[in-house]
């Protein structure tokens, strides 16, 4: 049954798309060969979709757990679909994919253009479509006919052609489906376009993702699944050469080869200005190819194939504030830069060797897999400086911005181990954490995740880990410690609204235990110390306090002495977490 364009259908759309997509992810890595054949196209494109769904997701939960349980607009989902894809975006395909729909939420969110205020939803997903187009073009330094964008150009046009036969309330639906038959048409082209692509006998494999995505659209809005792609190798059944199968688009000279371009792939987000960035475009497209910078109000995301990784990102560094800065080497061997400290702590790339092949970037031999590691989710600094320490893999998080399941992926490869432990330390990580792990398991690795709620719980965890006793008794030693570890976060309340504990107003200090409001108070001292008096009501021999970011030591002091003299025999330890959300953290175990 038709559905109308609103955010339900965004969601659905988000939805059906990132299972296409996973269906399909394994295929679009294995028949990209250009510009560079290193096989992840596929799950690049899943892991920007799938970043786009869960902010998509986060938007309908803010809304439902406001005040007013109010449902979002239109304009919110498409926005936080944008968003998500913009801070998720992987490779060249997902960096253009993200770039395409802030195009398509530029004009969903506006509406109707004031000159034809009476202009329908139709009309509405065309203007949109081809305001994908026209910032995707702008995006890439050097586009390249016969890729993705191609493909997308094929889709604006078709749905222009559709919405053309009617009148300013044709049917949404018609548009989509027009949408996705044209790019399909145009996907089956893309040999004749690019010889990399004739001599592989492949299409494109970015463009497959789009086809993949706008099907995803056309059947949110139709109700009914488009019709199945066509062979990915069209014409015969020629199969892709050994050792590639890998990246995806535009951005290179039509002269470039595969086999002969540069070293390292950089990818960054930045905080920086618009002068700022016109400049760096100016300096990447010096330094490099495949060049595609995408994003606006003062959020972008780089994309760029170079050979001297280090000079990228400087040049990241002297336009603004770059973070979550990932660099891969085109021999096969992913590179990866450790950003423990965010966005404020940046400089020059730190390259750490691949942990899954058999050789390193310069050809030397890999070290051995150790017999386990714990990789866990950490949301400060200073918590990813203390798992350090104690041996396990940190991945830090950043405000609003939960990691993917790619990355967790990534940081069991640099675990480097045989057998690893996930703490993802937050129940909303728990889906991502398991779809981590499956993936993981496929590349042969042992993983179990345990279902640490907070940091506190892993803290808890990590403190019993032993890699000396089989993995199945580590692992019930460590759940057992999270599980008997209670948990609570000291907050400040943005708005006025209904706790489990009554009203509370903006400003308020939410003493919440266990994830429900507990206490509200007016101070955080005093809150915190009522919480450790609940908690403790009912037993504990040791309270952990996790400092947020800019908690003056006095607090801990504060509560240390309260625990002292109110609960006997009840030790104290005290970390400086960093967190930028939760001022403090509270553990009892």
């Amino acid at each position: 049954m038709p559905h109308t364009l609103d955010a339900d259908a965004v969601r659905t759309w988000c939805g059906l798309a990132l299972d296409a997509l996973g269906r399909a992810r394994a295929d679009i890595d294995a028949i990209n060969v250009y510009p560079v054949a290193d096989g992840d196209t596929g799950t690049n494109l899943y892991l920007t979709v799938e970043s786009a769904a869960r902010a998509v997701d986060a938007a309908f939960d803010g809304h439902a757990t406001s005040a007013a349980a109010s449902r979002p607009t239109l304009a919110d989902v498409v926005r936080a679909m944008a968003h998500g894809a913009l801070i998720g975006a992987r490779g060249n395909s997902g960096t253009i994919l993200a770039q395409l729909l802030r195009g398509m939420a530029d004009v969903l969110a506006d509406g109707p253009p004031e000159a034809d205020p009476g202009a329908g939803e139709a009309d509405g997903l065309r203007r949109a479509l081809r305001r994908a187009v026209d910032l995707a073009y702008l995006a890439v330094a050097h586009p390249v006919e016969g890729t993705v964008l191609t493909v997308a150009v094929a889709a604006a046009e078709s749905a222009e052609a559709e919405q053309a036969t009617g009148d300013a309330t044709a049917d949404v639906a018609a548009v989509a489906r027009a949408a996705y038959e044209g790019a399909r048409t145009a996907l089956q082209a893309t040999p004749g376009q690019l010889d990399v692509l004739a001599r592989a006998g492949v299409v494109d494999a970015g463009g497959y993702g789009l086809v993949t995505v706008l099907g995803g659209l056309a059947q949110a809005l139709s109700g009914e699944a488009p019709a199945a792609l066509a062979p990915a190798r069209p014409g015969r059944d020629a199969l892709v050469p050994t050792g590639t199968g890998g990246q995806d688009l535009a951005g290179c000279s039509a002269d470039d080869a595969p086999d002969g371009g540069p070293a390292f792939e950089v990818i960054y987000l930045l905080e920086a200005d618009d002068t700022a960035v016109a400049a760096l475009r100016e300096r990447l497209d010096a330094l490099g190819d495949s060049l595609v910078v995408v994003g606006g109000d003062g959020l972008w995301n780089v994309h760029v194939h170079v050979d001297d990784a280090g000079a990228a990102v400087e040049a990241g560094i002297q336009a603004g504030r770059p973070y979550r800065i990932r660099i891969t080497h085109f021999d096969g061997a992913a590179i990866r830069k450790a950003d423990p400290g965010g966005p404020d702590r940046t400089g020059p790339a730190i390259v750490l060797p691949d942990q899954s092949g058999a050789q390193g970037p310069a050809g030397g031999p890999r070290a051995e897999r150790v017999p386990r590691a714990v990789v866990a989710v950490v949301p400060g600094d200073g918590l990813a400086a203390l798992c350090a320490e104690a041996g396990a893999t940190a991945v830090a998080t950043r405000p609003g911005e939960p990691p993917a399941s790619g990355e967790l992926v990534e940081a069991v490869r640099r675990a480097h181990a045989r057998e690893v432990v996930l703490l993802p330390n937050d129940t909303a990580l728990h889906h991502t954490a398991a779809a981590a792990a499956a993936q993981s398991r496929t590349e042969g690795v042992r993983v179990a995740v345990i279902p640490t709620r907070s940091a506190v719980q892993g803290i808890a965890a990590l403190a019993v880990h032993e890699p000396g006793r089989s993995f199945d008794e580590d692992v019930v030693a460590m759940t057992s410690a999270a599980g008997a570890t209670r948990y609570a976060e000291l907050a400040v309340a943005e708005r006025q609204s209904w706790t489990m504990a009554g009203v509370c107003q903006a400003g308020d200090v939410l003493g919440m235990i266990d994830g429900d409001v507990a206490v509200i108070g007016s101070e955080l001292a005093a809150t915190a110390e009522t919480v450790l008096d609940r908690m403790l009501a009912s037993g504990g021999e040791m309270v952990t306090l996790v400092l947020g970011a800019g908690l003056p030591d006095e607090v801990a002091e504060r509560l240390e002495r309260h625990v002292r003299e109110g609960h006997f025999a009840v030790d104290t330890v005290v970390y400086h977490g960093g967190q930028p959300t939760a001022p403090l953290i509270i553990g009892i175990e």
